[in-house]
């Protein structure tokens, strides 16, 4: 198959890129690792008019911390981050999540803006930004605005990211030096999707009580499930086997998954069930060996 007929821009910088949404707006496509895209293109599932290809912009690369926040540029390669050393403690959820992202080619190609707004319900960074209570960077020609994860989710490959907007960067905020994170998911094969995936962060006090958590579920909803009564259980107390499991029987139960010929509504509830006590267990592992606070 090949894509549906569309005029091709290159646009140099955020100045110009924004303008061109902005005149364009429902017409236009952004291009940017294009694993998800071009697919869509090329099965013509998508038929925008104009294709916006970012690849050219400068200053949406970048990776860095900035007042103890990790940031990261919407066009920084899934890859680069996998692998970067600021990655560490509750930060640590990002390559554990990173590994379940298809596979190394497509990492390496594949961007984390493009993942987060393409905004799929199963896939594994919008989980893993959800769980570290990230703000997304959006800019217009009216300026730039920040979105907060819980808000930036709107439902199936939908976000807060306007038509005349783009995503410039996700921020991270700064979490306990005695804090770790992890993700576990299953999927039918090695780069799948996730049927279910679920993200964690936990950071520790002196007396092991979890002083801070930060938990999301993929491919349970239309978009990710922020599990905040867990997280509210769990706050303030150790984080016991039987505690944690009481809190993911109440949550799972509650929850209402798709059903689909990978998996029925009960089979997610119960991957969601034994799944969330193994990423906290991870994370809370993680957060032992890290540094004291």
């Amino acid at each position: 198959m090949k894509p549906a007929t569309f005029d091709y821009l290159d646009p140099a910088s955020v100045e110009d890129t924004v303008g061109l949404l902005a005149e364009f707006a429902d017409e236009a496509k952004v291009l940017a690792g294009g694993q998800s895209l071009v697919p869509m293109l090329n099965l013509r599932l998508a038929r925008p008019a104009k294709l916006v290809d970012i690849n050219g912009v400068t200053g949406l690369d970048h990776l860095g911390t900035d007042g103890g926040e990790l940031v990261v540029g919407a066009l920084t390669r899934q890859r680069l981050l996998e692998g970067s050393r600021l990655t560490t403690g509750a930060w640590g959820l990002l390559p554990a999540a990173l590994h379940h992202v298809g596979h190394a080619h497509i990492r390496n190609r594949g961007t984390v803006g493009g993942s987060i707004a393409h905004a799929d319900p199963a896939a594994e960074l919008p989980a893993a930004v959800c769980a570290l209570g990230a703000r997304m960077v959006v800019r217009g020609v009216s300026g730039t605005r920040e979105v907060a994860a819980e808000e930036f989710f709107r439902g199936y490959f939908t976000t807060a990211v306007e038509p005349d907007e783009l995503l410039t960067e996700v921020r991270l905020p700064r979490w306990p030096a005695r804090s770790g994170g992890a993700f576990v998911e299953v999927a039918r094969r090695q780069g799948d999707f996730a049927q279910i995936g679920v993200a964690a962060a936990v950071a520790l006090g002196e007396d092991g009580e979890v002083l801070r958590a930060g938990i999301a579920v993929a491919g349970a909803a239309t978009e990710p499930v922020i599990a905040g009564d867990v997280v509210e259980g769990l706050t303030g107390r150790r984080p016991t086997t039987a505690l944690v499991e009481e809190l993911a029987g109440t949550f799972a139960a509650g929850l209402t998954p798709p059903s689909d010929l990978h998996g029925s509504a009960a089979y997610r509830r119960q991957l969601v069930r034994h799944l969330l006590p193994r990423a906290i267990d991870r994370s809370v592992r993680a957060a032992l060996d890290a540094a004291p606070a």
